[in-house]
């Protein structure tokens, strides 16, 4: 799977979390994203440098990609697009 695929995968894990929701809570988002065979554990430890407590997609969303850029790994894995209001969210 390359790189950006993986991005794609952690985006639809994401959204299969909020489906229906407002907001969740790190620990299911973890959990959900931990089912998808496509998502190494290295990028796991993304989420597990992030904050417990309820995101809602925005939230999540810059603080995945916060990690990512802290990383250095921007150009390699891309970042997960900011959602916006009128349409499902898609990769970079």
């Amino acid at each position: 799977m390359t790189d950006h695929a993986v991005i794609h995968e952690l985006r639809q894990a994401i959204d299969e979390v909020f489906e229906g929701r407002e907001r969740v809570a790190m620990r299911e988002v973890y959990s959900q994203v931990s089912r998808h065979v496509g998502v190494p554990a290295d990028l796991l430890t993304h989420l597990n440098e992030l904050p417990e407590g309820a995101y809602n997609r925005r939230e999540l969303t810059e603080a995945i990609n916060g990690v990512i850029i802290r990383r250095g790994e921007q150009d390699s894995i891309g970042l997960l697009q900011e959602p916006d209001d009128e349409g499902p969210d898609l990769m970079r």
